[in-house]
């Protein structure tokens, strides 16, 4: 039989997040024990850090460009014909789904069999007024349909006061632990494992929702962290101080400098969150090896997109910086079948689109012409002369911070398309972004090299970001491309 396959992916989890890497706090036992059973990718970016785009990656194989989702925007109808669960389904697999999947409509199936769906809190489905059947969140949440007869009727999501986006405030979940949702997608999960069809293999993607805001982790996660001292957030030397000052303080803030107090409670919620799911997964682990199916099973862990958590005075994503695009990225084969190492790093640029062609190659199934992403088993393998990417692009639409990036793993070029503001960062001595290269007369060979990779790329693009082999600044950006909308 083909191997199994147990997808896991978290919301809004930064990519050093790992205690196997040696972060300051955050305890990560069971991911770490996940990443010496197989292949931790130390440099995996989100080419769009954002929930919608970057999921349309995962789904897809495709690149932003192909997609065509290269911002944010609701209500834009998946009508991919070609997807990670569908490739499965069609090549024998009982495929799953539990979590969050925020596509359009949202009870889209997208190629599963079967989705028992929790996307969080979504403004869009919140309003009473204008929702349609299944849209609300009353008919799409089965999360919330469930807990309502468990915690009571009147339950709603926002019982704590936190919103959706507030990543600069913390609560404690306010019900027993078994009621949050990061345990009830393992038990949902594990509940799959109990009903699946023992005569095919699976597919089964747990898709948690947090560490995403809303910052609740159970109190005994929470007294984990709280009054631990915080790593301090990087400040790069390019941040204006005085502006910081002035921005928002709302709790749902993208940009400004918050008390040291508030901060740090926030961080000790997030990584509490990290933990808590750590511990959830390892417990879903343990229940693949209790239903004898673990050894047959690949389990390929990630997240869609990172958290900026005050670096640089930003808060959430969208953002090109570290925080924000680079997320944690595990590959592990229990099967032994497909030769992957265990134990190694591998430093190669990869992307969330590779996912895709890399678990349809281990279930021995055809790869779509469409797919732009690449296998990464060969780097799994350590297999010599193996062809890779140079480099990769990233952008997303942000307002006045509509930018896109591209990056090698060891330097990152940020272009900014309105103002036309340019960073140079050198990853290898600045991990932390602290140090802006781009005004730097030594650096300025390097900056036009890369500069020149960005025209290439986007030479060609509708919103017309290149005339005449130069950048253009000013250009109006897009949140999705006329080709998508075109299929609508």
């Amino acid at each position: 039989m083909k191997p199994n396959i147990l997808f896991i992916t978290v919301d809004q989890m930064r990519g050093d997040c790992l205690s196997v890497l040696g972060h300051p706090v955050v305890q990560t036992p069971n991911l770490d024990k996940l990443a010496e059973d197989g292949v931790l990718f130390t440099s995996t970016y989100s080419a769009t850090p954002t929930c919608i785009p970057a999921r349309a990656a995962l789904f897809t194989g495709m690149s932003q460009r192909s997609h065509g989702r290269v911002g944010y925007e609701e209500h834009i109808p998946w009508t991919y014909e070609h997807t990670l669960p569908g490739e499965l389904a069609r090549a024998g697999y009982h495929t799953q789904c539990v979590g969050k999947m925020h596509v359009y409509p949202t009870r889209s199936l997208c190629g599963f069999h079967h989705v028992v769906l929790h996307d969080g809190y979504m403004h869009y489905n919140r309003y009473n007024d204008r929702n349609t059947y299944a849209e609300h969140y009353n008919e799409c949440d089965d999360y919330l349909n469930g807990l309502k007869k468990t915690a009571g009727a009147s339950y709603d999501l926002m019982d704590n006061g936190l919103d959706c986006n507030a990543s600069t405030v913390a609560m404690p979940w306010h019900l027993e632990e078994r009621l949050h949702p990061t345990n009830w997608a393992v038990t949902e999960s594990i509940d799959f494992l109990r009903r699946r069809d023992p005569g095919k293999p699976f597919f089964l993607w747990t898709s948690f929702v947090r560490p995403h805001p809303p910052f609740d982790p159970p109190q005994a996660y929470f007294d984990m962290y709280l009054g631990e001292p915080m790593p301090d957030s990087p400040i790069g030397d390019w941040v204006d101080p005085e502006i910081a000052s002035a921005g928002s303080k709302h709790t749902t803030t993208g940009f400004g400098s918050i008390s040291t107090s508030r901060l740090n409670r926030a961080k000790a919620a997030y990584y509490a969150l990290i933990t808590h799911l750590d511990y959830q997964i390892g417990r879903l682990l343990n229940a693949l090896n209790e239903y004898g199916v673990l050894n047959n099973t690949i389990v390929v862990f990630t997240s869609d997109h990172g958290e900026m958590m005050g670096d640089h005075h930003f808060f959430r994503k969208a953002l090109a910086y570290e925080g924000s695009a680079k997320v944690p990225l595990i590959v592990a084969d229990y099967t032994g079948r497909l030769g992957i190492g265990k134990g190694f790093r591998e430093q190669a640029v990869v992307e969330l689109r590779d996912i895709m062609p890399t678990l349809l190659e281990a279930a021995d199934t055809a790869i779509p012409e469409s797919v732009d992403g690449k296998s990464l088993l060969p780097l799994c393998r350590a297999e010599e002369n193996t062809v890779w990417r140079e480099f990769m692009h990233g952008e997303h639409t942000y307002g006045e911070l509509s930018h896109h990036y591209l990056t090698n793993g060891m330097q990152k070029y940020i272009w900014y398309s309105q103002n036309g503001e340019e960073q140079l960062f050198d990853l290898t001595v600045d991990p932390g972004e602290l140090h802006n290269l781009a005004g730097n007369p030594e650096w300025q060979s390097v900056l036009q090299s890369w500069r020149e990779r960005l025209v290439q790329e986007l030479t060609g693009r509708e919103e017309g970001y290149v005339d005449d082999g130069e950048l253009v600044v000013g250009r109006k950006p897009k949140t999705v491309l006329s080709h998508l909308r075109r299929s609508i």
